[in-house]
């Protein structure tokens, strides 16, 4: 028992391990390469903490150069969120404005009342205050959004402008292939309007802008307007078997006054007779002329609506971008 503990204690030379370092051992740390390493980082730690705490010489620092573009916003960052805060914010007061005018026009004609509320879908207010709301929450978003460089006003900014592109590019397509269908439309509108002529002061404003400044009168013909209740020749009163004052060729009496019964009786004349007193054609003859004659500006008007929306969703895509980047390397 002694014999074995006596060999346990000596050690044998080939249990013995090989502590020496040289080239062929390159896992095994050197001597006093932890104290070098300790060095190291203390020498890292002072350089960071004299950088930042200086006042004059942060910019100067060695160890501040490499990462300092992330931790500011370029001069175009800059212009691009404050041109999108300022044109949101025109935009917004725009919206407001309009639909303050629609909400003002439904109530002073009392639009909201129990027997007008089932004709409210064809007021053309009510086109006022959706394209005013519409308008408002769209611009607000971007407004808020940019300022605050908020990422969700601004993707929701963003979704609402790429959906109204789609849309718009959608309804073009649509009513160019789909003429005829348009037309139709346009004419139950147009009936509907001429139906209300007396009951709606804007549905008669619009009436008559059309028929005076496309010189035309009903929609197909001046016989379209026996669809109204008081210009049908059934109906009692002057005005039966008439047509309004904007269908005449000359309203004005001696050039000065405005005779509003030129029109009276006019749908009891022949159309050789007639021609002389009103305008025979049709509105949406006139509508599919003046589009015909005005194609260009019409087309050179939405391309440049089109590429606003456009620039302005690659702008709010080009600061997101900016804003996200900032908030990862901040």
């Amino acid at each position: 028992m002694r014999r074995y503990f006596l060999i346990r204690s000596i050690p044998l030379p080939w249990l013995r391990r090989d502590t020496t370092q040289n080239e062929s051992s390159p896992l095994i740390p050197k001597a006093g390469s932890a104290k070098g390493d300790t060095e190291e980082v203390a020498y890292v730690t002072t350089e960071l903490h004299q950088a930042g705490t200086s006042d004059g010489q942060d910019n100067d620092s060695p160890v501040f150069t490499g990462i300092q573009p992330y931790y500011s916003y370029s001069l175009m960052d800059y212009f691009l969120k404050y041109f999108l805060f300022l044109s949101n914010l025109v935009f917004t007061v725009l919206g407001l404005v309009v639909l303050g005018l629609g909400m003002w026009g439904l109530i002073s004609k009392e639009s909201f009342a129990q027997e007008k509320i089932s004709s409210l879908g064809t007021d053309p207010m009510l086109i006022l205050v959706t394209l005013g709301m519409v308008l408002t929450v769209l611009c607000l978003s971007g407004c808020v959004g940019a300022l605050r460089e908020n990422c969700s006003l601004l993707k929701l900014f963003s979704a609402i402008v790429l959906v109204l592109i789609t849309a718009q590019v959608l309804a073009a397509i649509m009513a160019y292939s789909l003429q005829d269908q348009v037309i139709g439309l346009l004419r139950s509108g147009m009936l509907a309007a001429m139906a209300r002529y007396q009951d709606d002061l804007d549905l008669r404003f619009i009436t008559d802008e059309i028929q005076s400044n496309l010189q035309c009168c009903g929609a197909d013909n001046y016989r379209d307007w026996e669809i109204n209740i008081y210009y049908n020749c059934s109906a009692p009163g002057v005005l039966s078997c008439g047509v309004p004052a904007t269908c005449c060729v000359d309203p004005l009496e001696n050039g000065t006054v405005w005779n509003s019964q030129c029109g009276v009786g006019a749908q009891t004349l022949d159309e050789f007779t007639a021609q002389s007193v009103i305008f025979l054609g049709g509105c949406l003859g006139g509508i599919s002329r003046w589009i015909e004659q005005h194609e260009g500006l019409i087309g050179t008007v939405s391309i440049v609506v089109l590429g606003v929306q456009i620039l302005t969703l690659f702008i709010t895509t080009r600061l997101l971008e900016s804003i996200q980047w900032h908030k990862v390397y901040l």
